[in-house]
């Protein structure tokens, strides 16, 4: 017996690397027994759709499941409004400096720190100055990376998680590349969560205007008679059409000169303009349209003459770009293949991008009629799970609401996996499909890291700012929500392996290896 949609191969590929762990394990007397099975009535179908609409169930998503009915619950995750976090994680979020930190004062005090360090002399001093900023600004990456996983793993608002992350992959940039590391926490909280199931258009504005999306695809250096095309290009074939949509290298270089002036202010004086330009000047925080730097001659983009207006043509372009039918069917077509399969039905994504074009880009609206849609339901249990899913669903079985200390080993794991947060050098992004996690490679490194998840001393409770850590134990993987929610998907080969298992640490492993929990 094999689980719905779980490939013979990659059972193949997992069940042997954890018999190959209960083979060798030592015994180790007074393995924990299962606890009572609890009180949850979800069935396996519910399951199986929480477990693709959230990262992976704990107690409070099957309480709230029950408590709402599916239709309730579906409501309330589709709302678009932040779910308050557990006391014990806000309050670890809220001493975050990211959190306080304004992006433009900040982006502007590091500008100047690099200028003042680069008119130091040649020797150690200099090189000290630069380590320490830079080691700052890591630092600063960190802690959006922090909140990121903190919030993927206990808020209540599963869904609007998961398109938090996939959002940011879509309109990626890499905190590696100048002064994004200082921006990347900014540009998740300001350019993207707001926007996950808002209008597409607004999502797009929000990105076109950040400046570490200017700076990332150095738009920041576009201007008339220096045109820069990288963000025209990638905002066509990565962001909106597609590269298949069938428009030019004409349209690419028109849209780049739609672009110019479109950059970043990082505290410097407003430009001196000319008068009968002055109007058209925009600022807001970093972000700057400086019309001295703006091609104002008429454009052709696909086909749409646009006249020189200097801000105005970006958001015409725009209204072009997320209006065309093939936007609708790129971003149906991605949705679905995150949310249902590595190869979606054509006829749902046709549905999604018509829901999409009716609904003027409606994000929420076009997910509401993929989970709806029998090839939906029908794709639940067979989708793998890429690493950032593995690691917080492996977390929320594994420690249910217990707040963690420490984030440090969570990112070291995604980083293992390569799948670390704002670390993806090119602007593609990650890969959705089952296709680009499960190598042979991949799949040795999960198994460490599942074992470690199991073990009960990986870091999780040893405070971030050095005091006394706490007692952690095992994590009880063996709980009601794994009763609930895993026992009655596993395969007897599965059963049989978690039975042949001498420890505790050994049975965690084995659960968190197993093909059942790798597939949403």
């Amino acid at each position: 017996m094999t689980t719905p949609g779980v490939k013979p191969a990659l059972n193949r590929r997992l069940l042997p690397m954890a018999a190959l762990v209960a083979g060798a394990a030592i015994a180790v007397a007074g393995c924990a027994g299962a606890p009572a099975r609890g009180e949850f009535a979800a069935s396996r179908a519910d399951v199986l759709w929480l477990n693709r609409i959230s990262y992976g169930v704990n107690s409070q998503t099957l309480t709230d499941y029950e408590r709402r009915g599916r239709a309730g619950f579906l409501d309330s995750q589709l709302s678009g409004r932040d779910a308050p976090l557990p006391p014990e994680i806000a309050s670890q979020v809220n001493l975050l400096d990211v959190v306080h930190a304004d992006a433009a004062q900040l982006l502007a005090a590091t500008n100047a720190e690099y200028k003042r360090i680069n008119q130091l002399p040649d020797g150690p001093e200099k090189e000290q100055a630069r380590k320490t900023l830079n080691d700052r600004g890591n630092a600063f990456a960190y802690e959006a990376a922090r909140r990121d996983v903190l919030r993927a793993i206990y808020s209540p608002a599963q869904l609007q998680e998961q398109l938090v992350w996939f959002w940011l992959n879509h309109f990626n940039v890499a905190q590696s590349k100048g002064g994004i590391r200082w921006l990347i926490g900014d540009y998740e909280e300001r350019a993207i969560r707001p926007h996950v199931l808002g209008r597409f258009r607004d999502l797009l504005m929000a990105t076109l205007t950040h400046p570490a999306m200017l700076q990332y695809l150095d738009n920041a250096q576009n201007a008339v008679n220096h045109v820069n095309e990288n963000y025209a290009r990638e905002l066509m074939e990565l962001h909106t059409l597609g590269v298949a949509a069938g428009y030019t290298q004409g349209d690419v270089q028109n849209l780049a000169r739609i672009l110019t002036g479109v950059g970043i202010n990082a505290g410097g004086p407003p430009p001196k303009l000319q008068p009968a330009r002055q109007s058209l000047y925009r600022r807001d925080g970093a972000f700057e349209f400086n019309p001295a730097r703006h091609d104002f001659a008429a454009k052709v983009l696909l086909g749409h003459v646009i006249r020189g207006q200097g801000f105005a043509e970006v958001e015409e372009a725009v209204d072009i770009l997320v209006h065309d039918p093939a936007c609708a069917q790129f971003i149906a077509h991605k949705l679905a293949v995150y949310f249902v399969a590595d190869d979606p039905p054509p006829a749902l994504v046709a549905r999604m991008a018509a829901t999409f074009s009716r609904t003027d880009g409606d994000i929420a609206a076009v997910l509401r009629v993929m989970f709806a849609a029998p090839e939906f339901s029908a794709s639940l249990g067979g989708k793998f799970k890429d690493p950032m899913h593995f690691v917080v669903s492996a977390m929320r079985l594994a420690y249910d609401s217990r707040p963690i200390l420490n984030t440090h080993p969570l990112i070291g794991w995604l980083n293992a996996l390569a799948e670390p947060l704002y670390g993806h050098q090119t602007p593609d992004g990650y890969a959705l499909t089952e296709a680009g996690w499960a190598s042979s490679g991949q799949m040795s490194r999960r198994f460490e890291i599942a074992r470690a998840i199991a073990a009960p001393n990986a870091g999780l409770f040893e405070p971030e700012d050095g005091s006394i850590a706490t007692g952690a134990g095992f994590p009880q993987l063996s709980s009601p929500v794994y009763f609930a929610a895993l026992e009655p998907m596993l395969s007897e080969r599965t059963k049989n392996a978690l039975a042949a298992a001498t420890s505790q640490q050994e049975w965690n492993t084995l659960l968190l290896s197993s093909p059942e929990f790798n597939y949403r």
